[in-house]
């Protein structure tokens, strides 16, 4: 799920806002210690173990991701302080441990989509679930579909709580929604990769989204009645704009997709000829991640997951001294390979617009070129 939004009173904020800021402190100094001493001294005060983990770790959480965005942090300075707040964490679950829930309010599973390493939001809803009564089975990240099932057909919980950042990986959330939904386990889903509003979620058939760790637990207060158990539905019943077949063929071709890029932009960016193996091989990469957003724009049918992937990634670029512009001859070849493709072109054709500065279309569907 995504980390709440922060409300307070004047009073919480005077106690909670020190707290965060030194908590920032702590991890940007890779102060697992420190960090660790800030969330108890904190619950020492009476703070719930929930307020601490969604009105401390999270935000300070977010503060990281954006530092890294905006350069003033590593790839590997974020992983650092991802790590001591999941550790952090695992010191709160078990500092004065308590009787485990009876399973009374039922059991949860918690897991990330295959392919999802970012765990550390699925974590914290799992912890708010268990303080709230819930027995809580956390798979983790990156949890293949096969094995999940498989889960669930054997504990058979109240609800599985499906988490996942990235939106390139909605594809695989949705497997494991209808898979999960067949074995008559309702699906609370809950990530950035649902979008903002939840409505990938509802496009993908989950029985119930929820944007934040309180919610999710709304949700299963109120209770989410058992699908029919067996019923399997067919991708294109929920998405039947996949008929075209343009998301298929597309995910397949990606490799060429990307090689025949690179090539292009040889020639319409004569820099690129001077680029060592490293640069090109990040080239390839960013390529690469342009053509899995734009496959799953082309899955959701919504141009404004396109349009929100390459405005972030210009803002990244522009962050590290690279024009967005860069962008637009990248498109501009993807354009000319996926010529034949309507509902592509309809999306590069919006990316295109983001690079120009242009207002992206109102969110709601994929133009067609």
């Amino acid at each position: 799920m995504n980390e709440p939004v922060v409300t307070e009173t004047a009073h919480e904020t005077q106690l909670l806002e020190p707290a965060r800021e030194a908590l920032w402190q702590a991890v940007r100094g890779r102060d697992e210690y420190a960090a660790r001493g800030v969330v108890f001294a904190l619950q020492d005060t009476g703070v719930s173990v929930e307020d601490v983990l969604l009105d401390v770790v999270a935000p300070v959480q977010r503060r990281v991701g954006a530092e890294w965005a905006a350069d003033r942090l590593t790839v590997a300075q974020e992983h650092a302080a991802t790590a001591i707040h999941e550790r952090v964490i695992a010191a709160l679950a078990h500092r004065n441990v308590e009787p485990a829930p009876d399973g009374a309010a039922g059991t949860v599973a918690v897991s990330c989509v295959e392919g999802e390493w970012h765990a550390l939001p699925a974590r914290i809803v799992a912890e708010v679930l268990q303080q709230r009564g819930y027995r809580v089975d956390f798979l983790g990240a990156q949890v293949p579909t096969a094995r999940l099932v498989t889960h669930l057909h054997q504990t058979a919980p109240v609800a599985l709580a499906l988490s996942s950042s990235l939106p390139t990986r909605l594809p695989d959330a949705h497997k494991a929604i209808t898979a999960a939904q067949a074995v008559g386990v309702p699906v609370l889903a809950g990530g950035a990769a649902f979008g903002a509003d939840g409505r990938h979620a509802r496009r993908l058939g989950a029985d119930a989204w929820a944007p934040d760790a309180r919610s999710a637990a709304a949700v299963l207060d109120r209770g989410l009645p058992r699908p029919r158990s067996g019923a399997v539905r067919q991708t294109v019943e929920d998405l039947p704009h996949l008929a075209d077949q343009e998301y298929t063929l597309i995910v397949r071709r990606k490799r060429q997709l990307v090689r025949n890029t690179l090539s292009g932009l040889d020639t319409r960016l004569p820099a690129m000829r001077s680029y060592g193996d490293a640069q090109r091989e990040r080239t390839a990469e960013d390529i690469g991640h342009i053509v899995e957003f734009l496959a799953a724009a082309l899955y959701t049918d919504d141009a404004d997951l396109f349009a929100g992937f390459i405005g972030w990634t210009g803002d990244i670029l522009s962050a590290r001294g690279v024009p967005a512009q860069v962008l637009a001859p990248c498109l501009a070849v993807l354009e000319e390979e996926l010529k034949d493709f309507p509902r592509a072109l309809g999306v590069l054709k919006v990316g295109r617009a983001v690079v120009r500065g242009a207002t992206p279309p109102a969110p709601g569907g994929v133009p067609t070129a």
